[in-house]
């Protein structure tokens, strides 16, 4: 399996599995973003993966926009889209997804993927 097929595989492991705690949460609670805070921080590591997720969420946004302002990538809106949506556990394979893609069309044009923008 090559990296950009890995990561399509990873985009959709990273929808299903957070969705599969996320949905029947919300079909229980309802769209609560108040008590569902409450209930992300309500013991320690509950908010250490919290804390965790926002700032990789972050870090990411960062990533994409920088990497991608590199490479002269279109569709950067869709892995940021892809984070607010699902989570870092989707935007960021989705973004590798489409840099792999950006890096193929580079090393199909040039024959190398050194001559990418600086």
């Amino acid at each position: 399996m090559n990296r950009k097929n890995a990561y399509l595989f990873l985009c959709i492991l990273g929808t299903v599995l957070p969705y599969s705690q996320f949905v029947p949460w919300l079909v229980e609670n309802g769209l609560n973003a108040q008590f569902f805070v409450r209930q992300l921080f309500a013991n320690r590591i509950g908010a250490f993966f919290g804390w965790d997720v926002l700032v990789s969420g972050v870090v990411l946004v960062g990533f994409v926009r920088s990497e991608g302002k590199r490479l002269g990538m279109s569709l950067l809106w869709l892995p940021i889209l892809g984070l607010c949506a699902v989570g870092v556990s989707f935007g960021l394979p989705l973004f590798l997804y489409l840099r792999e893609r950006a890096l193929e069309g580079v090393e199909g044009t040039t024959g190398t993927a050194a001559t990418v923008k600086s």
